[in-house]
């Protein structure tokens, strides 16, 4: 027998496999501390926690934004017993954690160290990573809370002190898996990835809390957490150009002459904004094909992966759903030959092409953000986010034109009924309702039992670190042990540095096309606007805490493209407030984006609040990843109209929006009195 039949997965010759992650948390800290035990003894090999919006953003499951959100898209983390119970059983010295978290990784990271504390483990002893990429927050997924410098200042505080005091641990995962889901080339990935990389060491190595000769550690210890899509080549390529790119950055721009510091070392989750509502079943072929762009190149190859689930364009996977996705990265580890060969693309010709054309591109990329002054700069300009709204515009664009084929979506789009969605066949998880309430009542019994002497104490040793200027971790731990709340600690902060809304990159928009389609559009919206005695408003809004603003920007380009006046401020607004600002700006139609799960709460609020002032008469439409069964449920409230991922042709949304106001004037033709409205004369009931 030959002995490329006797290899085996214990032979001497073979690589060790990346570390095998699902991505996961939802409900409660003790159904997600449930799903976790599950998932490691089905052989997942390290931990990627969700945490929910609220937690996210700063919020105990208790404030009034944080409403119809507890649970939905993450594991609520409210204090250090809900951290314990997330890690009951679980020893921390022996596992490898990521925790998806952002503006308060450090108060995050402090109560992990602080539950690692209470089982007698040394902070030396554990291994993971925290994501602490606010920047990417500003451009894509909006959980941000700061404003840019002191978030870069927590970013540095969490570096400084896990060199130290956590060296196995990686303070910083800078993020481009979101770049690429808010629309990014791959030269835009490259490009603004390693120029947040750049502002976080610059502001690591300026602040005086690393020497000189031990800032290669600190270099050594930031890791990146990438996108793969569906263009299998291109996305090779880019992972070996990130590799090249951040070795030469380093040698260069630091001097960082120990090979091992210089590594490119990365996670990965492969790209969920190409998964398809439509035939959903063939999302599993897309999964596998994008996570063997980062896994077949051994010089580029992945530290850790995690594969979404084949109905994450549906809505919150099954345990059953992760553990196919889990097995998919188990055959490949252990069953194929992959593991046992040198890199299999050096030297191809095609390859170093690419890469070569990449790196060019990502390059002049970088000198015009390093000319702006960097990171910081073209963020708070709004360059950045201007140029990914562009991006992802003509993204859309192409899909709608058929220039971009999608198996499914606009290409072969017939198909068998699928066994996989059949009516009657629970295909997602749905989060129990009652999951917010039960995680309030439990928050109010933290509350009422603690020492509220200690809680003072440690939350004033937290401010005067902030205000002084000085290193937060410790305080952030002390804080934890004291009982301090996720909302606590981010108040005291919010008190020293303040909020911040981040630039929305829709102010001047742009043209993505002249088709016939499009034309047509601008000339219906024309006449209506005629019918109105005003330019058309649609005001687009996104309720609650969810920051994936992508789908709120595109519509928002595509209605100002048809010759509509927009009304959209960002992300994180009150249902209230919504209403509030539809009424002043006299808003015809309003337009609610909501991905987190929570749109049948958040929603409804809106269309009570439009009846309790008098403007129950403005139609409501709802984008979002939302379930049939939730649709009827929204029709039922009064909501004109509801799309979800499948309905990609932004042309023929934009229009019925534009047909549902024509009827809506033709229902109410007689002007009527608005609380709240600006002219109360107008010529229609808008």
């Amino acid at each position: 027998m030959s002995s490329d039949r006797t290899r085996t997965a214990t032979s001497p010759e073979r690589d060790r496999p990346w570390l095998i992650r699902t991505y996961a948390g939802h409900s409660s800290a003790q159904a997600s501390n449930a799903l976790y035990r599950q998932n490691l003894a089905k052989g997942q090999t390290g931990l990627s926690v969700a945490f929910d919006l609220p937690t996210q953003t700063g919020y105990d499951s208790d404030h009034v934004l944080a409403r119809g959100e507890v649970g939905k898209v993450g594991v609520p983390v409210s204090h250090l017993g809900d951290m314990e119970t997330l890690f009951e059983g679980i020893p921390l010295d022996k596992m490898n954690t990521s925790m998806t978290i952002n503006a308060p990784a450090a108060w995050l990271l402090a109560l992990y160290i602080a539950v690692a504390e209470k089982q007698g483990v040394k902070r030396a002893d554990l291994q993971g990573t925290t994501q602490n990429d606010i920047i990417k927050e500003y451009l894509s997924r909006g959980t941000y809370i700061f404003p840019p410098a002191p978030s870069l200042k927590l970013i540095t505080d969490v570096a400084a002190f896990t060199y130290r005091e956590v060296p196995k641990w990686n303070p910083m995962n800078v993020c481009s898996y979101h770049l690429q889901e808010a629309g990014a080339t791959p030269e835009q990935e490259l490009a603004f990835a390693l120029a947040t990389a750049i502002a976080v060491l610059d502001a690591v190595r300026s602040s005086g809390q690393v020497p000189e000769d031990e800032f290669g550690q600190v270099v050594g210890r930031i890791s990146f957490f990438v996108n793969a899509g569906i263009r299998f080549v291109t996305e090779i390529c880019k992972m070996r150009a990130f590799c090249e790119l951040w070795d030469e950055i380093t040698q260069t721009r630091y001097g960082i002459s120990d090979e091992k510091f210089r590594r490119f070392r990365y996670g990965v989750q492969v790209n969920s904004l190409g998964l398809t509502e439509q035939q959903p079943e063939n999302n599993v072929y897309r999964i596998l094909i994008e996570m063997l762009s980062v896994v077949l190149s051994k010089n580029a190859r992945a530290r850790a992966v995690q594969l979404p689930a084949w109905n994450e364009a549906l809505g919150l996977p099954r345990p059953w759903d992760q553990q196919w996705s889990l097995r998919l990265q188990q055959i490949m580890a252990y069953e194929t030959d992959l593991l046992e060969y040198e890199d299999l693309f050096d030297g191809n010709p095609a390859i170093e092409r690419k890469v070569a054309t990449l790196k060019q591109g990502a390059l002049a990329e970088l000198a015009k953000i390093d000319a702006m002054g960097g990171a910081i700069a073209a963020v708070d300009s709004g360059y950045m986010k201007g140029e990914l709204v562009k991006s992802n515009a003509q993204r859309l664009s192409d899909i709608e034109n058929d220039v971009t084929r999608i198996i499914g979506v606009n290409a072969f789009v017939e198909t068998e009924p699928s066994p996989l969605t059949a009516d009657g066949i629970q295909s997602i998880m749905m989060v129990d309702d009652m999951v917010e309430h039960e995680q309030i009542e439990k928050l109010k019994g933290w509350r009422s039992g603690r020492d509220q002497a200690a809680i003072a104490k440690s939350l004033a040793g937290l401010e005067a670190a902030a205000r002084e200027n000085r290193n937060i971790m410790e305080s952030s731990i002390a804080c934890a042990h004291a009982g301090v709340t996720t909302g606590e600690w981010s108040e005291t902060l919010r008190q020293v540095f303040g909020e911040y809304r981040a630039p929305t990159g829709v102010t001047s928009m742009i043209v993505t096309g002249e088709e016939d389609n499009i034309k047509k559009l601008r000339s219906r919206v024309a006449e209506i606007s005629e019918k109105l005695g005003e330019r058309m408003k649609m005001l687009v809004g996104k309720p609650g805490l969810d920051g994936h603003s992508n789908g709120a920007e595109q519509i928002a380009v595509k209605a100002g493209d048809a010759g509509i006046e927009v009304l959209y401020d960002g992300i994180r607004w009150t249902p209230d407030k919504l209403v509030r600002n539809a009424i002043d700006e006299g808003a015809h139609v309003i337009g609610l984006s909501i991905l987190s799960g929570s749109h049948v709460a958040l929603v409804r609020e809106v269309v009570n609040g439009l009846r309790a002032h008098g403007a129950g008469h403005i139609p409501v439409v709802v984008g979002g990843i939302i379930p049939n069964s939730d649709i009827l449920v929204l029709r039922q409230m009064g909501v004109s109209a509801v799309y979800t991922p499948k309905d990609y042709q932004l042309v023929r949304v934009i229009s019925e929006i534009v047909d549902l106001v024509d009827r809506k004037l033709s229902e109410y033709p007689a002007p009527r009195n608005v609380e709240g409205a600006p002219d109360a004369g107008q010529t229609s009931i808008y």
